[in-house]
Formats: structure tokens, C-alpha cells, sequence
């Protein structure tokens, strides 16, 4: 299969918003941004600011109200069913906590995709399986059950069974929740690696600021539905942004409050508010 022209993006959005529901507050206004083969990008912001909302209009699951969403130049807006399902097989996902099928083994949830999307002879998925787990660190817990797994091989099973069918674009929720930084450092550099080795595209939702700038070539900010800020890993650690700087050192003062908005303290001890 051609790698095509690396000049495009894999993915672009032009001018997206959207709304859950018909005259709710948006949660996305006017978003711009881009993803290039060989890239890995992530997507920052504070909870509730539309980071996983974006993943999943890159993903398909979700359509823009307007604007465009372009992945490998198709508009998903304007895809079938059938043609939309056929580009996210081209996509890998990672979840935010694996995911894995619980009453299948390490090596049948990696084997799931490549049995239920292509026709190849069992020996050939039996030895792809093993490969990609091989590519995590686990070719040898392939008989056990995800309960017998810790947190971060779990992830890493996620992670082959992602890989599976060898995708143009990968999608991460944040992939590095709940993991200790052992397990955290592993699967930050297996997501770098991985990227490479496909040739592919990656994009990242994640709140890990220090471990994110390490491995990726690109960050958005997100705030408030917008774009609030963007640049290289080294552009980014430089910034005298008042929000970049707030979200990168973990400062309790800047445009993010401390308090959710409230009367002073001092008129409810009175008596003069409610």
C-alpha cells in the first residue's frame, strides 16, 4: 500500500464546530489543525474543554455541525455508512483504560481484528499475533485473561491489538491514565516506536504534560472549545503564554480559577446571600 504524499495531512480540520444537541453551549469553535504522517500530536486542555470530543469526530463516531473534518482527504461529513466503516478500519484505538475483552485471552483480543476484518489462514493471524505482541513485551502472557493481567500490561494488549492491521492513523485516549511511571514510561516510548515503525499518524489526548512533551513533535491546546495555543514540544516549554504556562507547571493561579464562580464568602457568613 503507498505511504502517499507525506506533504498532505493524515488528518485536518477546517473552521469545526459543534454541539450536543440543538441549541446547547458549544463544544467546539472554529477549530483548525492538522496532522502529518509520521507525526505524533497531542491534544491538551483542562477537563470538559472538547479534547475527547475532537477524538472522536477524527474518529468518525461523531459529525461536525459545520466545518470539516478530513482524514487522508475524505470528508467524513460527506461519507456513507459503508465508506466511513471502511476508512476507521485504516484507524487504530486505544482507550483510555484497554478496553480488552474480558472473556478472551491476551492473544484472541489482538487476534480480534484481523479475524473480523480480513480472510487470512489462521496460521498467518497466529503469527502476526505473536508478532505484535512480541512488539509490546508480551508474546509470553498470550494464554492469560486480561484479569491476570496489571494495568500496564493491560494497556500494552490494547495497545498490539490496536496495531493490529498495521493503521495509517492511531487515535489515544488518554493512554497513560492511571498507569505507574514505570508502566507509564514503557507505553510512551512503545506509542513513539509504534508510530514510526508504521509510517503512520498519531494523535494523542492526554493530561501527562511532561511525559507527552518528551515523545511528541506537536501540541494543541484546547480551552474553552478553541485553539488557545500550539507549537513544538521545545515552543511549548518556552512559552510565556499565561495558559500554557498554568497547564504545563501545574500553577494553581492563571485563566483557569481555582474556584467555581460563587458570591464572596463573606456575604453568605453574613446572611445577605444565598
Amino acid at each position: 500500500m503507498s505511504l502517499g504524499n507525506t506533504n498532505n495531512p493524515i488528518v485536518r480540520l477546517e473552521a469545526v464546530h459543534f454541539a450536543y444537541g440543538e441549541g446547547e453551549r458549544e463544544i467546539l469553535r472554529g477549530i483548525d489543525l492538522s496532522v502529518r504522517r509520521g507525526q505524533v500530536v497531542a491534544i491538551m486542555g483542562g477537563s470538559g474543554s472538547g479534547k475527547t470530543t475532537l477524538l472522536r469526530l477524527i474518529g468518525g463516531q461523531l459529525r461536525a455541525h459545520s466545518g470539516r473534518v478530513l482524514v487522508e482527504e475524505q470528508d467524513l461529513g460527506q461519507l456513507s455508512t459503508k465508506a466511513l466503516y471502511a476508512l476507521r478500519r485504516r484507524m487504530g484505538m486505544l482507550f483510555q483504560f484497554g478496553a480488552l475483552f474480558t472473556d478472551m485471552s491476551v492473544f484472541d483480543n489482538v487476534a480480534f481484528p484481523l479475524r473480523e476484518h480480513t480472510d487470512l489462514p489462521a496460521e498467518l493471524v497466529h503469527d502476526l499475533v505473536l508478532m505484535k505482541l512480541q512488539a509490546v513485551g508480551l508474546r509470553g502472557a498470550h494464554s492469560l485473561m486480561p484479569s491476570e493481567l496489571s494495568g500496564g500490561m493491560a494497556r500494552r494488549v490494547a495497545l498490539a491489538r490496536a496495531v493490529a492491521l498495521d493503521p495509517m492513523l492511531m487515535l489515544y485516549d488518554e493512554p497513560f491514565a492511571g498507569l505507574d511511571p514505570i508502566s507509564l514510561g514503557i507505553t510512551g516510548q512503545l506509542i513513539r516506536r509504534l508510530n514510526d515503525a508504521l509510517g503512520a499518524a498519531s494523535v494523542m489526548v492526554t493530561h501527562d504534560v511532561q511525559v507527552s512533551l518528551d515523545l511528541v513533535d506537536y501540541v494543541y491546546f484546547v480551552s474553552n472549545g478553541m485553539i488557545v495555543a500550539k507549537g513544538t514540544p521545545s515552543e511549548i516549554r518556552a512559552s510565556e503564554d499565561p495558559f500554557v504556562r498554568q497547564f504545563v507547571h501545574g500553577e494553581s493561579d492563571g485563566p483557569v480559577p481555582f474556584h467555581y464562580p460563587a458570591p464572596p464568602l463573606a456575604s453568605l457568613l453574613d446572611g445577605t446571600s444565598a
